[in-house]
Parts: structure tokens; sequence; C-alpha cells
């Protein structure tokens, strides 16, 4: 157990690494080996309420919390469970991801595929970086709802450039908590090189942007090589019909016969 308990520990906060400020980077390890890789920037849009200028109603505020970096992390892997557990502001908000391998039935057979199951988020109102004046100030919870994310075929990373907007329901009054996401690249399983994420999976996002991007190089393309090919047609043409004997339209050319 307590070896276990080591292997669990042994995570490291790599974000320095990042020319991104905002994004983090973060590793866990086992047995000197990497089996879980997470990049992203996140940011939390808690909606919070504070007294109104007349001190009777209340009003809502919206705080806006970004991931720090230098935030502590503890990780836990597994065959078919995973979990990455990131604190920061002396604990005043800790964000937890729990991912899941499964297989399902396809045309092609049994597949397994690893998705994002559940996010918690705890956060304390009485911190005073991001809250101010917040009514009865405290500790919440705020956990995804049937979540089903970042769903990638297993053995490859999950990819995304694209800002992704993911619900959370919050424990202060049902208040709704967006946690935004962007330049992601995750791996909980299967990673086979140290430090080195497996192929990339893209998000769909992603991969329409790709295609928009790429979609009228193609057409350009493609209507190059047409009218090519009709020049191409035309100046065969041409030459044949060149080479041709013309015969006289004018019947008193023609010698007689006998």
């Amino acid at each position: 157990a307590a070896a276990r308990l080591a292997a669990e520990q042994e995570v490291e906060n790599l974000s320095g690494l990042s020319p991104n400020p905002e994004k983090d980077i973060f590793v866990v390890r086992e047995n000197r080996t990497t089996c879980l890789m997470a990049e992203f920037a996140a940011k939390f849009l808690v909606p919070y309420d504070v007294w109104a200028s007349n001190y009777v109603d209340l009003i809502t505020e919206q705080a806006d919390i970004p991931l720090s970096r230098g935030a502590e992390m503890k990780g836990k892997c597994g065959t078919n469970e995973s979990e990455l557990e990131i604190s920061w502001l002396e604990q005043a908000y800790t964000l937890k991801l729990f991912f899941l391998k499964e297989g399902h039935n396809t045309s092609r057979g049994q597949e397994a595929f690893w998705r994002l199951g559940r996010i918690q988020f705890a956060y304390d109102t009485s911190e005073r970086t991001y809250f101010k004046d917040a009514v009865s100030p405290g500790k919440h919870t705020a956990n995804s709802h049937r979540l089903s994310a970042l769903v990638t075929p297993a053995g490859k990373s999950y990819e995304c450039q694209a800002q992704q907007t993911i619900s959370l329901i919050s424990s202060d009054h049902q208040k709704s908590v967006q946690l935004l996401l962007s330049e992601v690249r995750i791996q909980p399983f299967d990673i086979t090189a140290d430090f080195v994420f497996s192929e990339e999976h893209k998000c769909p996002v992603d991969q329409r942007e790709q295609l928009e991007e790429t979609l009228p190089l193609i057409l350009g393309l493609v209507l190059g090589l047409v009218i090519v090919i009709t020049l191409c047609v035309y100046h065969i043409h041409h030459k044949l019909t060149a080479n041709q004997v013309q015969i006289p339209r004018d019947r008193s050319q023609y010698k007689h016969m006998g």
C-alpha cells in the first residue's frame, strides 16, 4: 500500500515549460514511467451573490477564476480509471478530473475508447482574490451532470485548440458554473513513451476548422487541373482538325469521273 501511495504521488507540474502563461502542463508518473499527461488552459466563470446598493436586494456578480501556474497536484493511474487533482491559492480552489476507459460494440467489432467522465470543482467564496463582498461566503462544490466529454480512441491522445465550455452545477443554490477549456492535449491511459503524447485525435471543431482552411486550396487545385485538362483537350482537338484533308465545298472543283 505504501508503494502504491508513493507511485500515486509521483507527479510533476511542468507549466513553466509552456510559452503560453495561461497554459498548464501536468504529468503523473508511476514506476518512473509517464501514465497521465495533461496540457490545457482553463478558466472558471462562477456566479455569486452580493448586496445591492440598498442592502436589501441581492444581485449576481461573476468571478473569472483562471487556473494558476504553480498549482499543487495529485494523480492516480489505473487500467480503466485515472484521476487528476489540481489545487491552487492555498487550496481555495480544487479541480478534479475523472477519466474512464471503456469498450463498445461496433460493426467492426469491440472497440475501446476513453473519455472524461466527471468533473468536480471546489471553491471558497470567502477567498478575496476573485470574490468581492460575497454574501454568506463559504465553500461550495460544482459537479458535472452525465458528462461524456473528450471521447478518444484507446491508445491516442485528445487534442483540441478551440475553446470548449462545460457546465457544472454548484451546491450554491444550484448556480451554473462554466468551465472554459482551450489548447487541450490530454492522455490518461496507454502512454508508450515517457513524457510523450501518443498520436492525437482531434476534436470535431478542430477537424471542421482544418477542413475549412484546406477546402479553398483543394477547390483551387481542382479548378486549375480542370482548366489545364480543358486546354490540353482543345489543343489536341485543334491539332487533329488542322491535319485533316479539307474537302472542297464547291462541287465544280471535283474532277469529272469516267
